[in-house]
Formats: structure tokens, C-alpha cells, sequence
């Protein structure tokens, strides 16, 4: 089964077991509410979400299973985990990265592969994918509709239609 990360610990909070956590998913609503069971990564321990709220840019959650700062302390450091069978399905044309990254990258006029993406980051308002040519090279090509013309993740790739200076090409 494949395991896909939520949040890290960071730190307790208060004496009675709450630990604040850096947010890894774009869920943290329906990752973090009552009742919702995260996994250690890469142990069988199972935590059940008793408790959460945002907290700043974090979001401070209770366990059912941890009481106190004691055991909380132990969670420092780790990152919690949803299988692939929990996780929400997505409106059209929306993807988790793990769907895209890896995925040839083809120009939709010519046909030609120009590499396969390697990174996905969120700068702001649009993510932006990072494109690795057969070359090594790489440049950032954001994910808009004027650039991304079609995702077709049966066939494995991207089609894409990039201005002139996009890419490093000298």
C-alpha cells in the first residue's frame, strides 16, 4: 500500500498531549478532523485525531492515543501518513503531485518530448512545474491553461505549448 505525507510534528504544545504541525497535504480540514486516523510513517502506530485547530500557519492537534506531554514529545520530528485508500477524490483537473510528477512533458504542436516534470512547487496563486530536458537542463513552467493544454495521465504526459525564452536553450 502506498502511504502519502500529511504533516510533521514540530513541537508539544501544553501539557495534555496536543502537538503542533507543519502542514504537508492541501486537505488539512478533512486530514485534521475529529475522528480521522493518521499513521506514523514507517511504523504501524495509528493515532486518532481527538482534537485540532489552526494555529497560525500550523495546526495544533490532540490524539486520542496521547495524553500528555510525555508522549507527545516522542512524536517530535515525525510525519504522519494517509493511505492511498483514504485519501479524497479530485474535481477535474486537479492532481496530487505524485500524478504528475514523472510525467513526459510534449509539445503539443510538434509532438516532440521536451523532458519529463521533476518538482512541483506553490509559490502562490499557481503551482509551478519543474521541467527536466534529456539533457539535464531544467526550467519552471507555470501550471495555467495558456501553458498546460492537456494532462493525460492514462498515457503518461503532459502536452504543452511554451513561449520562446522558456526553456535554457543556449
Amino acid at each position: 500500500m502506498e502511504f502519502f505525507d500529511v504533516c510533521k510534528v514540530l513541537t508539544t504544545h501544553g501539557l495534555n498531549g496536543e502537538v503542533k504541525v507543519q502542514i504537508i497535504t492541501d486537505f488539512p480540514e478533512d486530514r485534521f478532523k475529529v475522528g480521522q486516523e493518521l499513521q506514523v510513517k514507517g511504523t504501524d502506530q495509528v493515532l486518532t485525531v481527538a482534537q485540532s485547530r489552526p494555529f497560525k500557519n500550523f495546526y495544533l492537534l490532540q490524539f486520542e492515543e496521547v495524553a500528555d506531554i510525555d508522549q507527545a514529545e516522542k512524536l517530535r520530528g515525525q510525519i504522519l501518513v494517509v493511505s492511498s485508500d483514504q485519501r479524497a477524490e479530485l474535481p477535474e483537473g486537479v492532481f496530487y503531485f505524485n500524478q504528475i510528477i514523472g510525467l513526459k512533458v510534449v509539445d503539443d504542436d510538434s509532438g516532440e518530448e521536451i523532458g519529463k516534470v521533476s518538482n512541483i512547487e506553490q509559490p502562490g496563486a499557481n503551482d509551478i512545474w519543474e521541467v527536466t530536458e534529456s539533457n539535464g537542463k531544467k526550467f519552471w513552467m507555470p501550471y495555467v491553461p495558456n501553458f498546460v493544454k492537456a494532462v493525460d495521465l492514462e498515457n503518461g504526459e503532459v502536452r504543452v505549448t511554451l513561449l520562446e525564452g522558456m526553456r535554457n536553450e543556449d
